[in-house]
């Protein structure tokens, strides 16, 4: 019975773990198809770009036209670029004259350990604030956590990039101001203001959605009948945190995906050399194949995101998975 169970269980997995798959495959090819779209769409003219103020011949005009298919049609474009993305060929880019994937890996790692400090930073305020929240309830120290919950939500990015820089860089100069480094500890240095100035704001929400969790599981039933059964309070609250940690970490998963989307503010204030530079100035220049390779990416890696945190929804709450098998 048990065996017949768990081949069930594994044929819902893998149903599910398909339909998700291709709903992000689905979602992917509907945004790769915007991204091309769009950049295209945008005012400027990409010959003029890179002519610059150079007087121009038509010959000149012709060979750059020819070699970025420019008269193309629309579509095949489309589909030549998406067949070369899919093999990890994104062009050549027309600022930096080098091919853009080179471009990206030279300048994903910056950007991703400043995501990772910043999910680090936010998660070890956050959480341990959100709980201590939810059993304080409604008294000062609550109301402080909260307070301090409704600043981070309120206050732009940029903003509090340029106090801390002022702060931290200017008036006491601790930490530096811009640029990323040259060695390990000195990157770590130069990202920790940007990781503080991205994981703010996720920690705040993510300090909401503690407290809210937690509060919820310690005003239930499981924990009224816990407590009738005269279990200790702090084995109550670890009932409590059990029950919470679903809602949680599927919260801190969720909120990953805009730290992704959000360094690009952050890189840009603080001119680290990380993929959310090399958009914004790609997007200044009009650099059509870094705009579209690096757009492109960070949509894979927030589709990602989503369906690791979708995938582990089923893994944490026995319901979901008993609901799934049973349908």
């Amino acid at each position: 019975m048990s065996g017949a169970a768990g081949s069930g269980m594994a044929r819902v997995l893998t149903r599910i773990l398909a339909i998700r798959l291709t709903g992000v495959l689905v979602l992917l090819l509907v945004l790769s198809f915007l991204i091309f779209s769009l950049v295209y769409l945008a005012p400027g003219d990409l010959v003029k770009n890179l002519l610059g103020t150079r007087p121009a011949t038509p010959e000149a005009i012709a060979q750059i036209r020819a070699q970025y298919h420019l008269d193309d049609p629309f579509l095949i474009r489309y589909f030549d670029w998406l067949g070369a993305a899919l093999r990890g060929d994104f062009g050549v880019s027309i600022r930096l004259q080098q091919p853009v994937s080179a471009a990206i890996g030279s300048r994903i790692g910056t950007t991703s350990a400043l995501a990772v400090l910043s999910f680090l930073v936010a998660a070890a305020t956050a959480v341990p604030l959100g709980i201590l929240s939810a059993a304080r309830e409604g008294r000062r120290s609550d109301r402080a956590f909260s307070a301090l919950a409704l600043i981070g939500l309120s206050a732009p990015s940029f903003a509090l990039a340029i106090l801390l820089l002022y702060l931290f860089a200017m008036l006491v100069p601790v930490f530096p101001g811009y640029g990323g480094g040259s060695g390990p500890l000195d990157v770590l240095w130069h990202l920790i203001l940007p990781a503080i100035t991205l994981g703010a704001g996720i920690g705040a929400i993510l300090q909401r959605i503690t407290r809210a969790a937690v509060l919820r599981e310690l005003q239930g039933d499981a924990v009224t009948f816990a407590r009738a059964r005269g279990l200790s309070e702090r084995e109550v609250r670890g009932i409590a945190l059990r029950s919470a940690l679903i809602p949680i970490v599927t919260g801190a998963g969720l909120l990953l995906t805009f730290i992704v989307s959000g360094t690009i503010i952050v890189e840009t204030v603080f001119a680290l050399p990380g993929l959310g530079l090399l958009l914004q100035e790609s997007v200044t220049f009009k650099d059509l194949p870094a705009v579209q390779g690096v757009t492109l990416l960070i949509a894979t890696v927030i589709a990602t995101i989503t369906l690791i945190v979708d995938l582990s929804y089923l893994w944490l709450d026995p319901r979901v998975r008993t609901k799934e098998l049973n349908r």
